[in-house]
C-alpha cells in the first residue's frame, strides 16, 4: 500500500495556498500578461485541492500582434546591446532564482500539483541553464575565421545574427525549467520573445519574467501572452521569426506545417513513450531505485520519464521484488515542504487519460503489481504510482503515452531482443540502461534511437549535461535545446568573404584554358599537400 500523506500546509488566511502566494502578489503577477484591462478572465484550480487557484487575463489575437509589435521595437535595441550586458542580466537572474526559491517552489507545487523536491530540480535547472549561457554565449556568438575558398587571398568570416522574434510555446508539466530555459538562450543570442506559457501554469512563468525585469532586461523585450491555441496559435504563429514548441506530437506537426508554410525554422521537443532497460549484470538495489527516479518524477508527467522497462529474465524476480517493494512504500500526497515522494497529477484530463490506459490494460488482462488506483480521499487529481506486467499491444498503453505514474514492466531473453523492442516505438525522445559495466552500457545506450540515452541514471545525467544537445527523433520532434544548437537554433548565419588581390576570373594576360589548367593543378597540390 502505497503510503499517504494528507496533512494540510501551512496556508495563508484559509485560502490553502502557502502564505507567499497572498492574492496581492497572484495579482501582482497577473499583471504581466499582454491583455487589455478588459479581456477575458479565466480561472486556475490548485490541483491538490481543486479551488480556485487565479483570475487571469486572456490575451486575444489583437494583443499577441501588439505583444509582437512592441518585441519588434526592443528587440533592435537589445540585439544592439554589448554582450556583456546580456550576460550580466541572466547571472543577475541566476543569483535571484536562487535566492527567491521558496516562492518559486510554492508557486510550482501550487499550480501543477508536483513535490517540492520536483520543483526544486526546475530550480537548480533554470540556474545552470543561466549561468551556461550567460558564459558560453560569447564563444557560440562571436565572429568565427573560416578557410577561405583560396588560401590567404580570400578572407572568409561567419557571423550570427538574431532571427528577431522568437515565439515559445511552453507547457504545464515543467513551467519553470521550459518557459525561463527557453527563452535564456534565445534572449542571450538577442532576440525579444513572445511567449504563451499553459494557463494553468502560467503564474511560475510570470514569476521568472518578474524576476528577468528585476534583473535589468529591458522593456517588451520578454513578454507573456495567455490562451488557448486555438484562439491565439495563429497570431504567434504569424508574428513569430522563429518558432519554440513543447507538447505533444499532434500539435507538434501542425506547427511544423505552418512554420514550413511561412519558411520560418521551428524546434519542437514532443511526445515519448521512452524505455527502460536492466540488463543482466544490472546491480538490482541500484537499478530499482533508478526505476523509481525514472517513473515516478512529477507524478510521472514528464517528456523523458520512463514509461517502458525491459528486465533480463535473470534479474526479473529479483528486481520485480525490489522495484514493487520501493514503489509501495513511496509517500503519495501534498505538502509545501520535502516530505512527500510522489504529488499529484496536474488536470483532470490527465487523471482521465491515466485511468482509462490502467483500467483498459487491466480489462484486457494486465496484471497490477503496484497502485492502479485513483486516491480521491488523498485530492481529486491524486493516482498512485502504478506497475503493470502482462502488458500486450492490444492495450492502448502498450504503444501509447500515458503522461502518469504508471509503467509496465516486460522480460526479455537477450540484449539484442531488448534493444529492438526498446526501438519498436515511433517515438525516440529518452532511454535507459542499467549494468555493471560502462563500457557495455554506452555501446548498447548507441543502438537505442533515443535523442538522450543514460547509462546507469534515468534521465538527469543527460538533460543536466547542458554542455550536449537535447530532444527527440522521430515523433518525439525535431530540433534541440541546450549546448550550441540551443542557442545557434535562435540565429541567422551570415557569410563574409572578402577577396583578396585575386579573384576566380582569369587576369587578362591569362588565357580561359591556361587558367582553367592552372586551377586544376593548385587542387591537385591542395590534395597533395593535406589541405581539406
Amino acid at each position: 500500500m502505497v503510503t499517504d500523506h494528507a496533512a494540510p500546509p501551512a496556508t495563508a488566511r484559509g485560502t490553502g495556498l502557502p502564505a507567499s502566494l497572498s492574492p496581492d502578489r497572484i495579482h501582482q503577477l497577473a499583471g504581466r500578461v499582454a491583455a487589455t484591462a478588459d479581456a477575458e478572465r479565466g480561472t486556475t484550480r490548485a490541483p491538490y485541492t481543486g479551488a480556485p487557484l487565479a483570475d487571469l487575463p486572456l490575451s486575444a489575437p489583437a494583443d499577441v500582434e501588439d505583444a509582437f509589435a512592441r518585441a519588434r521595437t526592443a528587440q533592435r535595441d537589445w540585439a544592439a546591446a554589448p554582450l556583456r550586458e546580456r550576460k550580466k542580466i541572466m547571472l543577475r537572474f541566476h543569483d535571484l532564482v536562487l535566492a527567491r526559491q521558496d516562492e518559486a517552489l510554492d508557486l510550482m507545487q501550487a499550480e501543477s500539483g508536483k513535490t517540492r523536491r520536483d520543483a526544486h530540480l526546475e530550480v537548480v535547472d533554470t540556474a545552470i541553464t543561466s549561468r551556461y549561457y550567460a558564459r558560453s554565449a560569447a564563444t557560440y556568438l562571436g565572429p568565427k575565421r573560416r578557410r577561405g575558398a583560396v588560401p590567404v587571398l580570400t578572407h572568409t568570416t561567419e557571423l550570427r545574427h538574431p532571427k528577431g522574434v522568437v515565439a515559445i510555446v511552453s507547457p504545464w508539466n515543467y513551467p519553470l525549467s521550459m518557459a525561463a530555459g527557453d527563452a535564456i538562450p534565445a534572449l542571450m543570442a538577442g532576440n525579444a520573445v513572445v511567449q504563451k506559457p499553459d494557463t494553468q501554469t502560467a503564474l511560475t512563468a510570470l514569476w521568472a519574467l518578474d524576476l528577468m525585469h528585476e534583473a535589468g532586461l529591458p522593456a517588451g523585450v520578454w513578454q507573456m501572452v495567455i490562451g488557448r491555441g486555438s484562439s491565439i496559435g495563429d497570431a504567434l504563429m504569424a508574428g513569430a521569426d522563429y518558432m519554440m514548441f513543447t507538447g505533444s506530437t499532434a500539435t507538434g506537426r501542425r506547427i511544423a506545417r505552418d512554420a514550413g508554410e511561412r519558411l520560418i525554422g521551428a524546434s519542437l521537443e514532443l511526445g515519448g513513450k521512452n524505455a527502460m532497460i536492466v540488463l543482466d549484470d544490472a546491480d538490482i538495489d541500484r537499478a530499482a531505485d533508478g526505476a523509481i527516479a525514472a517513473c515516478f518524477p512529477s507524478a510521472g508527467q514528464l517528456c523523458v520519464s520512463i514509461e517502458r522497462l525491459y528486465v533480463a529474465k535473470s534479474l526479473r524476480d529479483k528486481f520485480v521484488a525490489a522495484f514493487v517493494d520501493r514503489t509501495k512504500r513511496l509517500t503519495l500526497g501534498a505538502a509545501y515542504d520535502f516530505s512527500i515522494d510522489v504529488g499529484s497529477l496536474t488536470t483532470p484530463a490527465q487523471l482521465e487519460t491515466v485511468t482509462a490506459h490502467v483500467d483498459d490494460a487491466v480489462t484486457r488482462g494486465a496484471t497490477v503489481l503496484a497502485g492502479g488506483r485513483a486516491r480521491p480521499d488523498l485530492g481529486p487529481l491524486f493516482y498512485e504510482p502504478t506497475i503493470l506486467t502482462d502488458v500486450t499491444p492490444d492495450m492502448t498503453l502498450h504503444d501509447h503515452e500515458t503522461f502518469g505514474p504508471v509503467v509496465s514492466l516486460y522480460p526479455f531473453d537477450h540484449v539484442d531482443e531488448a534493444i529492438a523492442r526498446a526501438n519498436a516505438t515511433a517515438y525516440g525522445l529518452n532511454a535507459s540502461v542499467w549494468t555493471r559495466n560502462g563500457a557495455r552500457g554506452r555501446a548498447v545506450a548507441a543502438r537505442i534511437h533515443a535523442g538522450t540515452v543514460n547509462v546507469n541514471e534515468a534521465f538527469a545525467a543527460a538533460w543536466g549535461s547542458i554542455d550536449a544537445p537535447m530532444g527527440g527523433m522521430g515523433d518525439s520532434g525535431i530540433g534541440r535545446r541546450h549546448g550550441a544548437d540551443g542557442i545557434l537554433k535562435y540565429t541567422e548565419p551570415q557569410t563574409v568573404a572578402h577577396q583578396r588581390l585575386q579573384g576566380f576570373t582569369p587576369p587578362s594576360r591569362i588565357s580561359p584554358d591556361t587558367w582553367a589548367a592552372l586551377l586544376t593543378g593548385a587542387q591537385k597540390v591542395l590534395k597533395a599537400v593535406g589541405a581539406r
